[in-house]
């Protein structure tokens, strides 16, 4: 998968604001060239909360296990319930990770370097094998911001 792949496949699932920073658009330089992903019916970035699902393109101080430095290599972060992070993962978000798992390894789930405590997994480079997963995640991940983003609205 392609990062414009995936970008058109989370564009498809309807009510997504696609965020993609550059330079001149009062954005921090260090996101330039990675996307988030949020779930907003009216185009506006939702105040207070996180994207459901972001692609970064390069290291993030305190986050470079993934070794985004490489050239070409992205990595995809969604952010998932308990019971998806578990069944990808192989513990519990406030677990701790499996011996052996490499965050660099590319076309693999594992949980997030960083934010993996807060149940987010991530894969580097996504290909064939984690195709189907990945698009399964971000469903599950879209539907559980949007179901979000619904009670909230209720309560203002």
């Amino acid at each position: 998968m392609t990062q414009d792949e995936i970008i058109a496949f989370v564009a498809g699932l309807g009510d997504v604001l696609t965020l993609r920073p550059a330079s001149g658009d009062g954005t921090p330089p260090i996101s330039w060239g990675d996307t988030f992903f949020y779930v907003s019916p009216d185009g506006t970035v939702p105040t207070g909360r996180q994207p459901f699902a972001t692609i970064v393109t390069k290291d993030y101080p305190g986050d470079a296990t993934s070794r985004l430095d490489r050239p070409g290599v992205f990595r995809l972060n969604v952010a998932v319930g308990r019971d998806d992070f578990l069944r990808h993962a192989g513990h519990e978000p406030r677990g701790a990770a499996p011996a052996g798992v490499d965050p660099a390894a590319a076309d693999t789930v594992f949980a997030h370097p960083v934010y993996g405590a807060g149940g987010w997994l991530a894969v580097v480079d996504p290909g064939p094998r984690t195709d189907a997963v990945v698009r399964d995640l971000l469903r599950a991940a879209h539907r559980h911001a949007g179901a979000h983003h619904r009670r909230r609205a209720g309560r203002s």
